[in-house]
């Protein structure tokens, strides 16, 4: 059984982590596994619609998981397609909306430095 009182205090340690602070863990997490900078670059720009200069620009400027996600330009509509599970929860049943993307995204990472191409990551 959980603790609503931790879970809420955890979603809200996430929510405020700077999104600059993790990026370079995704990096290196894909570059362990022989992937690139520039592949968690495309997972990033596909999943919120940043261009390259802007998806930069909130990696250097503090940016929040919250901001990151909150005022992505175009969310992308497929997805809702990610499904499976990242760290023991199914990422499809994350009902706080930043927390569901943030496992979106993990998931995503995840699959690219276990060697999945990108056309299936994208889920094109």
């Amino acid at each position: 059984m959980t603790d609503p009182d931790k879970a809420a205090k955890d979603a809200a340690r996430v929510r405020r982590m700077a999104f600059g602070g993790v990026y370079p863990l995704y990096v290196a997490k894909a570059e362990r596994k022989g992937r690139t900078k520039d592949e968690v670059d495309a997972i990033l720009r596909w999943l919120t619609g940043y261009d390259q200069a802007g998806l930069e620009r909130r990696v250097a400027d503090g940016t929040d998981f919250e901001a990151f996600f909150g005022e992505a330009p175009r969310p992308n509509p497929n997805a809702d397609r990610i499904t499976g599970v990242v760290c023991g929860v199914r990422v499809e049943e994350v009902a706080d909306p930043v927390l569901r993307e943030v496992r979106r995204l993990d998931k995503l990472v995840d699959e690219l430095a276990k060697g999945r191409p990108m056309e299936k990551i994208l889920r094109s």
